[in-house]
């Protein structure tokens, strides 16, 4: 049990700014949210557009985050824009959410499966998952915290990918990753829908 509690009060000591004025004081700070905004214009996640009191927009924030190596070490700091999707209003800027999840009784069955017949597992992650999606709505965000435009103040964000906090994010990103699936050669289980085969 002590060694848990080592692990947690390691884990602790690295802080992990709450506010973008605290995460301006630390240079790896800095250079994670640089990264992030680098990801997001590369990606085409927005387009700025002139702010109109007929739209409605959603507030954002960063979100950080000190990824740990086995050993305690950081091994990168992470920063992530997000979306206030909580401020989002059905029927306006926001239609369907439903994503799947796979059922537990599933990755067991598969791991089983591929124990007994001595298979090779892979496990992947890819990298802003969300932003990989499209947006079918009119969704529009206030500028990113510490990049506001000081040329055009009154302009906001008008999404075309799904940001993280986004109601759709989730259902969007099951939409883009289903049509490549069915692209190559897969086809989706009758018994859960998560399941390709």
């Amino acid at each position: 049990m002590a060694y848990h509690y080592a692990f947690i009060t390691k884990v602790a000591i690295v802080g992990e700014p709450k506010k973008n004025s605290e995460a301006a004081k630390d240079r790896r700070w800095v250079e994670a949210i640089n990264e992030e905004m680098q990801e997001l214009s590369k990606n085409k996640t927005w387009d700025l557009v002139s702010s109109s009191h007929l739209q409605k927009e959603i507030g954002c924030r960063w979100i950080f985050k000190a990824k740990h190596n086995a050993n305690n070490t950081v091994n990168w700091y992470k920063a992530r824009l997000v979306a206030k999707g909580y401020a989002q209003t059905h029927g306006v800027d926001y239609e369907e959410t439903f994503a799947p999840v796979a059922k537990m009784c599933t990755i067991k069955t598969v791991i089983e499966l591929a124990a007994a017949k001595g298979w090779h597992l892979h496990q992947m992650d890819v990298k802003n998952a969300f932003l990989q999606g499209e947006l079918e709505e009119e969704v529009y965000m206030i500028q990113p915290p510490g990049f506001e435009s000081r040329v055009h103040p009154n302009v906001v964000c008008r999404l075309k990918k799904p940001l993280y906090g986004l109601k759709q994010a989730p259902r969007a990103w099951h939409s883009k990753i289903m049509q490549y699936l069915h692209q190559i050669g897969f086809r989706m289980s009758k018994s859960d829908t998560s399941l390709y085969i």
